[in-house]
């Protein structure tokens, strides 16, 4: 199965993700925050550096759970910004 490439706009929402995701995770080691949110520390890596610009919903939603983030706040944040 070939995967359809990224848009320009879908790696730069990702990149905000990760962004907001460390900044979310502060002090927090990677692994206490993956393990918390039952994914592993690569996975989180990978989303944290825009490497993993789609990840599934229920991973963002457990991390965002684990770091009191809101789902429409990673909504808001992550969206493109206005033109």
């Amino acid at each position: 199965m070939v995967r359809t490439p990224l848009t320009p706009e879908e790696r730069e929402r990702g990149e905000r993700l990760g962004q907001l995701l460390r900044e979310a995770r502060g002090g927090r080691s990677m692994t206490e925050v993956a393990a918390a949110a039952g994914v592993s520390a690569e996975t989180l890596r990978k989303i944290e550096t825009g490497r993993a610009p789609t990840p599934a919903f229920f991973t963002v939603a457990a991390l965002a759970g684990v770091l009191g983030l809101s789902m429409d706040e990673l909504v808001t944040r992550c969206a493109p910004a206005a033109v």
